[in-house]
């Protein structure tokens, strides 16, 4: 994880709520994938990340989990990327 005080403010903005969701799992999914990747995203995907963030934290822990599969009209390249994350980090920590 970077550390804080080496992002800019719109990167500490974001990733404080990715990390501030409301839900634990929403939390743990989304907060997590945040953490790992902040440092190196494009302003695009920035900006893509902040699209994301404006779902309903119940809506992105239902898909990110794939309990739900995404609606075409929010589907997008960084959700896409997160739910990919999600999963293979689900199967690594699978027994």
């Amino acid at each position: 994880m970077p550390d804080t005080t080496e992002l800019d403010p719109r990167r500490r903005r974001l990733l404080f709520r990715a990390r501030h969701r409301g839900t634990k799992e929403a939390d743990l999914l989304i907060g997590g994938f945040v953490a790992r990747a902040i440092a190196t995203l494009s302003e695009q995907e920035l900006d893509e990340l902040e699209a994301v963030l404006e779902y309903p934290d119940a809506d992105l822990a239902d898909w990110l989990s794939g309990r739900r599969p995404v609606p075409a009209a929010c589907d997008s390249p960084m959700l896409r990327r997160i739910a990919a994350e999600a999963a293979a980090r689900g199967a690594a920590e699978a027994p």
